[in-house]
């Protein structure tokens, strides 16, 4: 078999008059599609209209917080003082520590909506409007789960709330625009689309179903608005994907969905978020059990186990029933269903779609908080051992439910540490289950007070912490 092959100079003539044909066509095609305008409304495309109507709903929040040096030990010495001064070596007694962070007017009446994160810790809280007024802000509620703070503007009049919009009505491509105050800049505006929907490992709460975008998202942008073309809430932006510090196109929002139960607890006076208890744990659906149930793809939750008493016991749902589904939107793993499950409204019942022994079915189950079936009688740990600096509280369906920890374990859970308290050096996290301490069983708040109470060279304790039991022993 031969093969031709074409002499130079030929194949360059062949190549460019191929070109020049296709230029040709090419232009020949741009032409006929060329017009004149014949109104501006053809050549003008522009956000303005909807930055316009949202702009002012979007306010920048500063926060405050004295923090007091550790004093030098020199300086309880008369001649140092003299010296150095009282602040010793010249350095301040006293520092500020400051946030700075965006929020969302939601509530003519003065709510603004913004992310716990930058609020947290802060005793001062200042907003700035779009107007540039400056007015000192109560804050009403904070919710870690979610990471969302509601505060209350002082004194303020003429505020423009924004529309909060349904969330669960979004997809994948829909235009939105960023807005907040990067980097302290001054308000600014960024657009793109919604990238994805529904991620839930993202690191941020852990009742969290977030919506991604490519709107350019930076440090100070945290607790902006993220609006659709109707200038509708969509979502907090709460979070980035970034290894520099700085906008590679991957930003997380709080869904206005969840945006919306938040606000509503704040409305009702209400100091902490009231949720629906579902009464059961679950698990992740691996390819290994979606394969023996006959499922095509591991998209679902396994119940791992029920509550006696609780909502998921009433309705009948068993270990080893699948959840794939509520109110007919699919939840493919825990951390989604745990949001779908939670924007559903108290007082009213959601259908769950369930594969049981091959089979779906549909299993009513009603929206109710959890109880608090024992006082929590939160317990401060003074003295001098490693818990001292702990608040801890009796344990109960409520008490689980806030701090989002297993409700089948004993014990007393903590929820505060003191900063730099014995009990913060040694590492104890909030949510601590403490189970045992020196051998001692611990079902009560008021018996860590009693076990306590003497100091020791050694403590053994015993906890519960990820599911995870645990025993360590520190010295006194």
């Amino acid at each position: 078999m031969r093969r031709s092959i074409m002499p130079k100079r030929s194949r360059f003539v062949a190549l460019n008059l191929g070109l020049a044909l296709s230029i040709g066509a090419s232009s020949l095609a741009l032409a006929q599609a060329r017009q004149v305008p014949e109104a501006r409304q053809q050549i003008t495309l522009s956000f303005a209209p909807v930055v316009q109507k949202t702009a002012p709903s979007v306010v920048n929040v500063y926060g405050a917080r004295v923090e007091r040096r550790p004093q030098n030990p020199f300086m309880d010495d008369p001649f140092f003082r003299r010296f150095f001064g009282d602040g010793g070596f010249g350095l301040p007694r006293e520092q500020v520590q400051r946030s700075l962070g965006s929020g969302v007017i939601v509530d003519a009446g003065g709510l603004v909506v913004t992310n716990n994160h930058v609020i947290e810790g802060m005793t001062e809280v200042k907003v700035a409007l779009a107007d540039k007024r400056e007015f000192e802000a109560e804050i009403v509620l904070r919710d870690p789960r979610t990471d969302l703070a509601v505060l209350k503007v002082k004194g303020a009049k003429e505020l423009t709330a924004i529309e909060v919009g349904d969330s669960d009505t979004l997809q994948i491509g829909d235009l939105v625009l960023a807005i907040g105050n990067p980097f302290g800049v001054g308000q600014t505006v960024t657009q793109g689309i919604i990238s994805a929907l529904a991620r839930t490992q993202v690191g941020v709460g852990d009742a969290q179903s977030f919506i991604q975008t490519d709107a350019a998202i930076n440090p100070g942008n945290s607790g902006g608005a993220l609006v659709d073309m109707q200038g509708r809430l969509t979502g907090i932006n709460t979070a980035i994907f970034s290894r520099s510090g700085g906008s590679h196109g991957i930003g997380f929002a709080i869904p206005s969905a969840m945006v919306r139960v938040v606000v509503e607890s704040a409305k009702s006076g209400g100091k902490l978020v009231k949720r629906p208890w579902f009464g059961a744990r679950l698990q992740a659906l691996t390819q290994e059990v979606a394969d023996g149930l006959g499922l095509d793809r591991p998209a679902g939750s396994v119940v791992a186990s029920v509550v006696d008493s609780g909502p998921a016991a009433e309705a009948g749902l068993k270990r080893s029933d699948v959840i794939l589904a509520v109110d007919g939107v699919g939840v493919d793993d825990p951390e989604s269903f745990g949001y779908r499950f939670a924007t559903r409204p108290i007082g009213g019942t959601t259908q769950l779609t369930v594969l049981r022994g091959g089979k779906r079915i549909t299993v009513p189950i009603k929206l109710t908080p959890a109880p608090e079936t024992r006082p929590r009688e939160p317990v401060k740990v003074a003295g001098r051992s490693p818990f001292t600096g702990l608040t801890v509280l009796n344990l109960s369906p409520a008490v689980a439910e806030e701090l989002s920890i297993d409700l089948s374990t004993e014990g007393v859970v903590v929820s505060e540490i003191e900063e730099g308290s014995p009990a913060a050096r040694v590492g104890f996290r909030k949510g601590d289950l403490i189970l045992a301490i020196n051998g001692e069983r611990i079902n009560a708040s008021r018996e860590i007070e009693l076990a306590t109470r003497e100091r020791k060279r050694a403590w053994e304790v015993t906890i519960s912490r990820g599911g995870q039991t645990v025993t360590s022993v520190f010295g006194g």
